[in-house]
């Protein structure tokens, strides 16, 4: 599998042992996998590291943002609100002492992930932008995307769902801008406004 395959190349390139890296896959690989992830899984993984090979050229800290993307969902539950701190203290716990990358920026993208607004350095935007690139989907996908995210939610009748979804949704459409850097802006952010006003009338 060619994520895992990226894993084990970061993981050797940023100062892990061989003899660890295939038991972090493993525990990788079954948190993503758990059958109440139908969004947070290896597929969002995976569209978020298309993203990162089309833009790795942007980025000032590239194996910081590869490793966070690998880890920024590790936690994930729907009914708690701490998925990204205790997923960036997770993957900061993990790194080797050894490790050739800044365990403070990783903390902070990870947890820039939780509000997708960046504080930190550059390539936080970056980070971001990709978590987001699935808001600008052609339609189709773009109702795969809220379905599945509804899925994540089924513990939840409408009645409570989808205030708590439109609240989310009316938060991206307030902000100036959704995506953070000039380039996503420029290709995406019309159609991701789009697909956001469309899902908040079918509420």
């Amino acid at each position: 599998m060619q994520l895992q395959k990226i894993f084990i190349e970061l993981l050797k390139h940023i100062g892990f042992t061989e003899d660890s890296i295939q038991n972090h896959w493993q525990t990788l690989e079954k948190a993503y996998s758990k059958k109440s992830r139908h969004y947070h899984n290896l597929t969002h993984l995976e569209e978020m590291i298309a993203c990162f090979d089309t833009y790795k050229n942007q980025l000032q800290f590239p194996d910081e943002v590869l490793y966070s993307i690998f880890y920024h969902d590790i936690i994930y539950k729907s009914t708690r609100k701490d998925n990204e701190l205790k997923s960036a203290e997770l993957a900061v716990a993990l790194l080797p002492d050894n490790t050739a990358i800044n365990s403070r920026i990783v903390f902070d993208m990870i947890l820039a992930t939780k509000d997708h607004s960046s504080k930190g350095v550059e390539d936080e935007k970056w980070l971001i932008d990709f978590d987001l690139r699935i808001l600008a989907k052609d339609w189709e996908d773009y109702k795969i995307y809220f379905n599945q995210i509804r899925k994540e939610y089924s513990i939840y009748p409408d009645f409570l769902y989808n205030p708590g979804r439109k609240k989310a949704l009316e938060h991206f459409l307030e902000k100036d801008f959704i995506y953070q850097t000039e380039t996503f802006r420029e290709l995406f952010e019309a159609k991701a406004r789009q697909n956001i006003q469309k899902e908040i009338a079918q509420l």
